[in-house]
């Protein structure tokens, strides 16, 4: 069963109303988008996601306030689109979950999974860009322990990176799962290739670019008195929400409405041990 994030939370700081229009940025499992709308009576929410088959799963899960709801396929650049398509121009709220659906890590075919056997895929949207394969194949040796090091925050990026390299061809995610587990071993509960398939995905997804224009689009999307409200799980991105709201509210644009982020209780963590690295941010709007 899809457990959604911080739900009480995101809730109580986007501060809901029955006649409100909400954006869910990153709608996945359908958990965030269907808790708005059952507090809806005349509102919408307009659901993104960039995954197919994750929406279609959300759509499922969101049958008995369908009405309440309008889906749009895509990344946070086109989340301006998604707006105009259903005659909005600016939403009570904003939404975004940063976190990779279990749906998503666990499936084997989709190449996320460390510890099952799959392709070497990682693309949210299956249907267009390069897949971790063609990066971990064809990716000089020091691009490629850049990016494991930058985004991955993996310290052993070199190390890794020559073993790639040297493995060449990358056949599988358990290939690659191996090699770098031989590579950068260490013991505690974290599989060792944990950083690198995490730097992997971002990469193929372009996951910091889209996230910088999401944060550059919210202040446009979001009304006067309007909420955004922001569950990151990466040291990395969590920074960069802490930066543009800080520059936001420096600039009179919006006021921080956490101090400082807010964590999962021990409870959620204990129900949900996905959730335990999670950390909410929200603002309103000036």
């Amino acid at each position: 069963m899809h457990e959604p994030v911080m739900l009480e939370e995101a809730l109580e700081y986007l501060a809901v109303r029955p006649d409100g229009i909400y954006l869910d940025a990153t709608a996945g499992l359908g958990g965030h988008t269907g808790a708005i709308a059952r507090r809806l009576t005349t509102g919408l929410v307009i659901a993104n996601d960039r995954d197919p088959e994750s929406l279609e799963l959300a759509k499922a899960a969101t049958l008995d306030v369908a009405g309440r709801i309008r889906w749009h396929q895509g990344t946070f650049s086109t989340l301006d689109m998604a707006l105009r398509e259903n005659g909005v121009t600016q939403v009570d709220g904003l939404l975004a979950d940063l976190g990779v659906s279990r749906f998503q890590l666990t499936g084997a075919e989709r190449g996320f999974s460390i510890l099952t056997e799959g392709p070497l895929d990682m693309r949210m949207d299956q249907t267009t860009g390069t897949t971790a394969a063609e990066l971990v194949n064809y990716t000089a040796e020091k691009a490629l322990a850049d990016l494991i090091y930058q985004l991955g925050e993996e310290r052993r990026a070199r190390k890794i990176a020559r073993a790639i390299v040297r493995a060449r061809p990358i056949r599988s995610t358990r290939h690659l799962a191996d090699v770098v587990q031989r590579a950068a071993y260490r013991t505690g509960r974290i599989h060792p290739a944990t950083q690198t398939f995490m730097a992997l995905r971002m990469a193929v997804n372009d996951e910091q670019r889209e996230l910088d224009r999401l944060l550059d689009l919210a202040p446009k999307l979001v009304k006067s008195q309007g909420r955004a409200v922001v569950i990151s799980f990466m040291s990395l991105e969590d920074r960069k929400v802490k930066v543009q709201f800080r520059n936001l509210q420096q600039g009179g644009r919006a006021n921080v409405l956490t101090k400082r982020p807010l964590r999962p209780t021990e409870m959620e963590i204990q129900a949900n041990p996905a959730a335990r690295s999670a950390k909410l941010r929200a603002l309103e709007m000036n």
